[in-house]
């Protein structure tokens, strides 16, 4: 079982970190989240779990340790895919379950995951939070990019 998160300030971006086989990517990948994001005018607001019980977590085992926190609703999870990508993409994960939606069609408007640019995660972050947008939009622009990786709205 994965411990549980604590301390995550409510506007902050989740990044639990599953991969603790690349220190200097590591490192580089913390750089770039604590960047300005969007047009620099606003500070990155990042929680970091870098715990190596967490090492090898799956999705889905992320996703029901953090569930509990209501006022989530994505998770960014800094995995082997990150570590090895020159742009240290997230896995971007709705944190939602099919027992939380009335139907199907509801569970595929707000669950599934993407790739995000470290720059990218806040705007998927503050959007989600709000309500502006469901995930399913986050991975509609992600579709945009010749990658598939969001990269900003």
């Amino acid at each position: 079982m994965l411990p549980a998160v604590t301390g995550r300030p409510d506007f902050a971006a989740l990044v639990v970190r599953t991969d603790f086989g690349d220190e200097p990517a590591w490192r580089s990948l913390l750089a770039a989240l604590s960047g300005p994001c969007g047009d620099g005018a606003v500070e990155a607001d990042v929680h970091v779990v870098d715990d190596p019980a967490w090492s090898g977590a799956a999705v889905g085992d992320v996703i029901a340790a953090v569930s509990a926190d209501e006022d989530l609703s994505v998770v960014f999870l800094a995995d082997d895919t990150t570590m090895r990508d020159p742009e240290h993409a997230l896995l971007a994960v709705a944190v939602v379950t099919r027992d939380e939606c009335e139907n199907d069609e509801e569970f595929a408007t707000h669950s599934g995951s993407v790739r995000a640019v470290p720059a990218g995660i806040h705007e998927i972050h503050a959007n989600l939070s709000i309500a502006n947008l469901d995930f399913v939009d986050v991975v509609e622009t992600a579709r945009l990019d010749p990658a598939g990786v969001f990269r900003g709205f």
